[in-house]
């Protein structure tokens, strides 16, 4: 019988959190996977450049999966921060309101931005290509310096508008396609499928940390509601962590595409019943998430992509007019939805005990990252 695809689940609190991550990867088998002789990128997820609960990569989260890196042996030189860019969320505003970069600079970590000064290249899938090969007839490119290196993707729990829930298997989406990766949006299921066939042909190890103190639900992936939910998880099967955190949304992860469809292709484990979950019994958890709410502007996306404006998909968004779409989605999330709802919730988290664990990020972390590092 072959082996169960592994997936770590801990409950954890602020006062716990950095360790707990650590504590999760090693349940989930890291150090098997990810080699310290590689460099290794920390696929950090910017959703929105604002600070919004379980949007963006929690700061506890990368710090947490930097110091066990550190323990292990991985030297700094060889770790960096991993950014992509995209037309309408700005990773540079983002990593700053998030933390990131404060994170990064304390413990002398490179941050990188792959749109900026990084070498893109053609690359030719070994794997069977279910739609990029279609949606890219001249070549599929894709950072060179990615070829070669670990990546640890550092999602969040939340659901998605077009994909249900989002997770290890969609933070690849921004690492590995160039800003016109909005052309796959009407298969974006089999999109996600083909870039997880490509990191196994192109990283020697491949792992994920899941950050669900914060879960978001309904117009995911910004428009959400955030709940406290105290989970973490982690896993080197990609197909897996994004199951398991499926079921405990509330979901059936085969009836997710991409899902199934990257288990039926041998990617990974799609069915419960197919992994281990060490750590916590999630047996009864069911959180009861929602996988049909839309806002005004994913409503407009949705009809492009599978409705009636269907036939004009590749006018409105692959020429000269395209960024119309930009300025609608800027306008609707940054000018409207943030300032009236998402501000609101942005103040009730901060009044629980992870929004002030967010709020220490803002002081005090070169001298405790100073400690840790001379510990590790």
């Amino acid at each position: 019988m072959p082996k169960k695809s592994v997936v770590a689940v801990l409950k954890t609190s602020p006062a716990t959190v950095l360790e707990d991550y650590g504590k999760a990867m090693v349940m989930a088998g890291y150090r098997e996977v990810l080699k310290p002789a590689h460099e290794t990128a920390l696929k950090i997820n910017i959703t929105w450049h604002h600070w919004y609960p379980a949007c963006n990569t929690t700061p506890w989260q990368l710090e947490g999966t930097l110091l066990q890196l550190l323990r292990d042996g991985f030297q700094r030189g060889k770790i960096h921060g991993c950014h992509n860019r995209t037309v309408v969320v700005s990773a540079k505003r983002g990593e700053i309101a998030n933390k990131h970069k404060v994170v990064l600079d304390a413990y002398g970590i490179a941050n990188i931005h792959l749109y900026e000064g990084q070498h893109w290249i053609r690359y030719e899938p070994k794997a069977r290509m279910r739609a990029l090969n279609e949606i890219y007839p001249a070549g599929i490119e894709i950072p060179k310096r990615l070829i070669g290196e670990n990546i640890i993707h550092m999602p969040t729990m939340k659901t998605h508008v077009f994909t249900t829930m989002t997770g290890a298997m969609k933070n690849a989406f921004g690492g590995l396609l160039h800003e016109r990766r909005h052309w796959t949006h009407s298969v974006i299921h089999e999109t996600l499928v083909d870039l997880l066939a490509i990191q196994k042909e192109i990283h020697p190890g491949v792992f994920a940390v899941m950050d669900g103190t914060f879960a978001g639900d309904g117009p995911g992936p910004r428009c959400m509601v955030p709940h406290v939910k105290n989970y973490i998880l982690a896993s080197a099967d990609q197909v897996a962590i994004d199951a398991v955190a499926a079921k405990m949304m509330g979901f059936d992860p085969m009836s997710i595409k991409f899902i199934r469809l990257a288990a039926e292709d041998g990617l990974g484990a799609g069915r419960i019943e197919e992994i281990e979950i060490v750590g916590e019994d999630i047996s009864e958890v069911n959180w009861h998430f929602h996988d049909n709410q839309n806002t005004f502007a994913s409503r407009g996306q949705k009809m492009i992509y599978w409705g009636p404006l269907k036939p004009f998909e590749k006018i409105l968004l692959r020429t000269a007019i395209v960024p119309w779409s930009y300025a609608a989605s800027i306008a609707y999330h940054d000018f409207y939805w943030y300032p009236t709802i998402g501000k609101a919730r942005v103040r009730e988290a901060l009044a629980t005990p992870w929004g002030k664990l967010f709020r220490e990020y803002e002081q005090g972390l070169p001298a405790r990252a100073a400690n840790e590092a001379k510990a590790a």
